[in-house]
């Protein structure tokens, strides 16, 4: 009996006996029921580019007796119940296991890539690629799906099971009376049950073949294995998936390897989390990827030139945070050819201009809720932009980008480099306008300085008339940190000099406020904060954004006018001490513990 929902994770154990180097690798060899035995088991399973030790006490779930999941025809062989108690525990529960694909329990267990073909609906090339895949050493699986569970197991009258997991271990192509015949080779893991139909190791086809081919191809002959017509095999077959797998798995030198690229990141709501191309207000701010394809594929027999490469997007969690009422995200992605203006630039996040004036040139056959999106490419040598995203927009979560190349690949993260600015014009007072004088005489009293107090109430008065900027007034918080950015002489307020100052950058950041709202609608949403910043001269990475919506956006990501010009007179300010401190223009700075508190409190 297997758990509902579970049997993905069958199939995928079932597979994962098939190679004796990979099983090792997950249920390392050094343990057993009677050497030292101690209750305890640990196994090894690959997370988004890590491998993980589980350990797992010999306690299975049981009823009346019997494994309640995962057991074996005998009932006596343990180990693939502990297995998938220890790939429970590293999901959160065995509940969390329900619904999945075989390709997810195929990936966990070996650190590869996985795709899968529908065989109804087969690419031309399909023959050339199982034939790169077992060059490659993957594995590769075939079934026949079953319309009802009274079909499991079932047996045709050309003796293939239904339901069931086989192997493909060979594809050749054979001369035979005079044309070229394209063969593949399947695997029964059972043994036994054979296939009867043309090719089988009966068929009298055979004697039409070279003697010696003949001898090469059916000499290493496993109980179970058997050849038939690759026609045969698509009308006959369902569906054929291919396990991909990394450098490291494969100790041999037989194979020749893919080339592994893996990419971390992240989506995070108002600032990174951007949806798909439906969206174009925020797609542009989703994380952007560099890959460079720099060498074509050694397929002198193809005609199509080009760098065969597998995009795979993983989000990485989603199973463990079922228990808080999340599940997998609707994700996919998207690639963009680099336009030659923007050639071997890493330092520019492109923006939403580029994205409406630039088809994609690829992108993932689906948008879907799978935990990961999988497309196989093929695109001349160059620099694309991948793009991964969510289909709507705002949905926070982690993600891994794994690019699998036949040849050399590199890759980068697309980000803006960190630089700002702003005017920084010294007057005196000769340059400043009678009536403004006339003006901050009124304002500041006796004492010819405004405190953060005063300042406050004459910016509420201003803020209070202004119909096209919507704020409830600014806080005493922000009116202390301007005061404190302009204050040059200590005495903790605002003379005619600095209060003209401060007067002309709030004058800028209310035309900047006004022209980032297109929508008229009195506010800023995170996303147009970011062009917003670009306008008063700052360029920020995109784990800047993601702080400053956390800082300055409310919970319906709306930053306000009073939010808008704290966080540009803060930037400002590190901005500006960062300069004073760096007095060697190399990028970094020591600080010691003072001086590191004044930075933090300001």
């Amino acid at each position: 009996m297997v758990q509902p929902g579970d049997c993905w994770l069958l199939a995928a154990i079932a597979s994962l006996t098939l190679n004796e180097e990979i099983l090792a690798r997950v249920v390392p060899n050094d343990q057993s029921f009677q050497d030292e035995y101690a209750g305890i088991f640990h196994f090894q399973f690959w997370q988004y580019g890590e491998w993980v030790d589980v350990v797992v006490d010999d306690r299975l779930p049981t009823k009346n007796g019997e494994l309640l999941f995962v057991h074996s025809a005998e009932g006596s062989e343990f180990w693939s119940a502990l297995l998938e108690k220890a790939y429970a525990k590293l999901n959160g529960s065995y509940e969390a296991l329900s619904g999945g694909t075989t390709t997810e329990g195929f990936e966990d267990f070996t650190g590869g890539i996985a795709e899968w073909y529908e065989l109804q609906k087969a690419p031309p090339n399909l023959f050339k690629i199982i034939q790169k895949a077992l060059e490659k050493g993957s594995l590769l699986g075939c079934s026949i799906d079953i319309t009802s569970a009274a079909e499991t197991e079932a047996v045709t009258s050309q003796k293939l099971v239904k339901g069931h997991a086989y192997s493909v271990t060979g594809a050749e192509e054979v001369n035979f009376r005079g044309s070229v015949q394209r063969l593949i080779r399947i695997r029964n893991p059972w043994g036994e049950v054979e296939w009867t139909g043309k090719w089988n190791d009966n068929c009298p086809n055979w004697s039409g073949v070279d003697p010696e081919v003949r001898e090469r191809l059916t000499r290493r002959h496993e109980d179970g294995e058997f050849w038939m017509a690759f026609n045969d095999f698509l009308r006959h077959y369902s569906r054929l998936e291919i396990c991909n797998l990394t450098p490291d798995t494969l100790a041999s030198d037989r194979y020749k390897k893919w080339s592994l690229l893996k990419l971390d990141g992240n989506w995070r709501r108002g600032a990174t989390a951007g949806g798909c191309r439906n969206y174009p207000n925020t797609f542009w701010t989703n994380p952007q990827y560099l890959i460079k394809l720099e060498e074509e594929d050694e397929d002198p027999d193809d005609p199509e030139r080009g760098c065969t490469f597998l995009i795979g997007l993983i989000q990485k969690h989603r199973r463990k945070q079922r228990k808080m009422g999340e599940d997998m995200h609707t994700i996919g992605f998207a690639i963009y050819e680099v336009p030659p203006e923007f050639s071997g630039q890493t330092n520019i996040h492109l923006s939403k201009n580029f994205f409406l004036t630039n088809k994609a040139r690829e992108k993932s056959n689906t948008f879907i809720n799978l935990r990961e999106v999988l497309n196989r490419f093929k695109l001349p040598a160059g620099e694309y932009i991948v793009v991964p995203s969510t289909f709507e927009p705002n949905k926070n979560g982690d993600f891994c980008l794994r690019v699998f190349s036949e040849k050399n690949a590199n890759s980068k993260v697309i980000d803006d480099e960190i630089e700002a600015n702003f005017e920084e014009t010294e007057i005196s007072e000769d340059d400043i306008e009678p009536s403004f004088k006339k003006l901050f005489g009124q304002l500041a009293g006796s004492d010819a300085e405004i405190s953060a107090f005063e300042l406050r109430s004459i910016l509420n008065k201003i803020m209070a008339k202004r119909q096209d900027i919507k704020s409830d007034g600014f806080s005493i918080e922000t009116c202390k940190i301007m005061v404190d950015m302009l204050d040059n002489d200590g005495s903790g307020k605002l003379g005619l000099k600095e209060f003209h100052t401060l007067w002309t950058k709030i004058q800028k950041y209310q035309k900047i406020y006004r022209e980032i709202d297109v929508d008229k609608s009195g506010t800023m949403n995170s996303y147009e904060m970011r062009r917003a910043l670009e306008a008063a001269g700052f360029k920020l990475n995109c784990q800047l954004h993601q702080i400053i919506v956390a800082r300055f956006a409310d919970e319906d990501l709306i930053i306000d006018f009073d939010n808008f010009v704290r966080c540009l007179i803060r930037l400002e300010t590190l901005f500006k001490m960062f300069r004073k401190l760096d007095t060697e223009k190399t990028g970094t700075i020591e600080l010691n513990l003072v001086t590191w508190l004044c930075f933090t409190v300001i």
